[in-house]
């Protein structure tokens, strides 16, 4: 196993305020930037980060989780994914909500990928998220859509 720490990015989108997300479709998000003087995240809503790291594997399954200092401000850090896929490589977007308004900053040590060995054979990621440079959105709709095509 190999610990390695993640930074959060300047980018944090969010989405846009009074939306009903809609699974099966794009999105609107708003930009949110983090300058040197910090940014307080407010709860109740979703930030969407991305690690200044470019991270992957083609050998690894890589899971990330936040770092416990982070989680004792209050912080949830990779809500639902902390799983990466064996192949991805890019910045990992970030999914995080705060319990109470919280100041946070570009390059703050926010949370620990580990790589562990996996057995058997491997079938490298080729998805939709493959080489992500910031933050990116659900792009779940995607699916849907396919999924849509493959049943008519």
């Amino acid at each position: 196993m190999y610990v390695r720490s993640v930074k959060p990015g300047s980018q944090w989108p969010r989405y846009s305020e009074s939306e009903v997300l809609d699974a099966h479709r794009p999105n609107p998000t708003r930009e949110t930037t983090i300058g040197p003087d910090g940014h307080v995240l407010q709860p109740d809503e979703l930030y969407l980060g991305h690690t200044l790291e470019e991270v992957g594997s083609d050998t690894f399954v890589p899971l990330l989780f936040g770092r416990s200092s982070v989680g004792r401000l209050g912080l949830f850090v990779e809500i639902t994914a902390p799983i990466g896929d064996i192949g991805f490589h890019g910045q990992w977007t970030l999914m995080l909500t705060p319990t109470r308004p919280l100041r946070v900053y570009v390059g703050m040590q926010i949370g620990q990928i580990m790589f562990f060995v996996s057995t058997g054979p491997i079938d490298l990621y080729r998805g939709k998220y493959q080489a992500a440079t910031g933050p990116q959105p659900s792009a779940y709709w995607r699916d849907v859509t396919r999924l849509r095509a493959v049943a008519s």
